[in-house]
Order: structure tokens, then C-alpha cells, then sequence
């Protein structure tokens, strides 16, 4: 077993080592995910949030066991990375990884569980949302924030963005943090990185329109390009859900 745990909560290792060893059974279970497992611990009353990552197959536990980083040590690193650069994510707290004769086996990420008013998903789902069209344009700062500090975060989806109202403003907390960048990104690149938040063409406007007032460009041609990448990443997204339908037939 391979560990590392944050300074602030070495006091707790005896509690967390408890959470990781008893994970199949205790705990809460959270949200639903057939790749990935999320429960809620208590932590001497702070809620913890323990993301225990499925098991890679064959080729990647070798990977995994001499050459790359793990999911559950990326997201750790990745997090205090982030709030070194003034960008919130829940607080990391430790990540654990078990290997046999080489070969990765499980691997966990240990965050304060924090509780938001909604993510991304729900302003795609609901246009009527009170402060809608507040709230994308505030989320479209922040994510030009996070391009102006280096950051490309390429899991930049609609459950991936935690929302807290904050008196008249919103807070924005990033999750799932496993796959990121640190880079200098050109325009093409950091407009390409909204592709995945949503197919509706009203809200791609939205956010395009805000994007072009961060960094000076027309709002005509920032809509072009933006929705040049949304169309791209849905045909690619659709065609690869209908082969998995086709591939996976029996389960009908």
C-alpha cells in the first residue's frame, strides 16, 4: 500500500487507513457511476468524500505500476495545484494506491465532501433556471480564468463543475480532476475546451458572447469557432455511443 496524506490531517490517519480498509462495507454510498465508487465517511464531523477508482485492466495496471501516475494520485496533486493557483476544488486530503507483484490494483482520492446548489447539468437542463444566464456567464470567466493561469482542464463537462451562490455571486469548484493539463493555450485550443458542456446552441451562444469580451475577439467568430468544437465532440460522442449499442447488443 502506497499512501500520501495532507499536513493537516495527519492527526486523522488511524481514521482514514479505518475508511479505505472498511470501504465495501461502510460508508455512504453517492451519485451513481458503473466505472467509479463514491461514499460519504464522517470524519470526526467533517464529511469526507472517498472516490474509489475501478480497477484498470491488464495492460494498464503495468502502466500504472512503473511508468504513470494514478488517477486517485493525479486528482490529489492536481488539487492542491489548482489551489495554488486561486482556483477551488474541495479540499484534497489524501490518496491511497494497492499494487501486487507490480501490477496496480485499486487506488482511492480522498476530498472534503462539498455540498453545492447545482453544477453545469442543471443549467443545461433547465433554460428557466432562476439567474440562468448569470450564472453562464460567470461560469464563462471562470473558465477564461483558468485558461489565463495555464490550466486545460479536459474533463471540462456538466457534472464536473460544482455551484455555490455566494450572497449576489457564484463560486465554482472543479471535480474529477484526473485529467488536466498545465500548458499556455492558444484561442483555438481554450475555446475548444467548452465542446463538452452541452449540444444546445442558446447557451453555446451565451457563453461565446462572454468568452469574446475576456479576450477581445469577435463574439460572431468565437460563437463560430465554439460551436465548430460542440458539433465536433457530439458527432464523435453519438457515433461511439451507437457502435457501444451495436458492440453490446445482448444487454437490449
Amino acid at each position: 500500500m502506497k499512501k500520501t496524506i495532507a499536513p493537516l490531517f495527519q492527526k486523522d490517519i488511524t481514521e482514514l487507513d479505518d475508511f479505505i480498509s472498511d470501504f465495501n462495507f461502510s460508508g455512504k454510498q453517492f451519485g451513481e457511476d458503473s466505472r467509479n465508487t463514491i461514499k460519504l465517511f464522517d470524519l470526526n464531523g467533517t464529511t469526507v468524500n472517498i472516490k474509489a477508482f475501478k480497477t484498470p485492466i491488464i495492460i494498464n495496471r503495468l502502466i500504472y505500476g512503473f511508468i504513470r501516475k494514478s488517477k486517485a494520485q493525479r486528482s490529489f496533486e492536481f488539487a492542491n495545484r489548482l489551489f495554488s493557483l486561486g482556483i477551488k476544488s474541495p479540499t484534497p486530503i489524501a490518496y491511497y494506491e494497492f499494487s501486487n507483484f507490480g501490477f496496480f490494483g485499486k487506488s482511492y482520492y480522498i476530498s472534503k465532501h462539498l455540498n453545492c446548489d447545482l453544477t453545469f447539468r442543471e443549467l443545461t437542463k433547465d433554460l428557466n433556471y432562476p439567474d440562468h444566464e448569470i450564472i453562464l456567464r460567470a461560469f464563462t470567466r471562470f473558465t477564461y480564468d483558468l485558461h489565463q493561469k495555464g490550466v486545460n482542464f479536459l474533463d471540462h463537462s456538466p457534472g464536473n463543475t460544482l455551484i455555490i451562490k455566494n450572497d449576489n455571486d457564484y463560486d465554482f469548484y472543479l471535480v474529477d480532476l484526473n485529467r488536466m493539463k498545465f500548458m499556455d493555450l492558444c484561442l483555438e485550443v481554450r475555446i475548444a475546451n467548452f465542446a463538452k458542456l452541452t449540444s444546445n446552441k442558446s447557451i453555446v451562444k451565451v457563453m461565446s458572447d462572454e468568452y469574446s469580451k475576456c479576450v477581445g475577439e469577435p463574439s460572431d467568430y468565437v460563437f463560430k469557432i465554439m460551436w465548430k468544437y460542440t458539433c465536433k465532440f457530439q458527432y464523435k460522442y453519438l457515433r461511439k455511443k451507437r457502435i457501444k449499442k451495436k458492440l453490446m447488443f445482448w444487454k437490449k
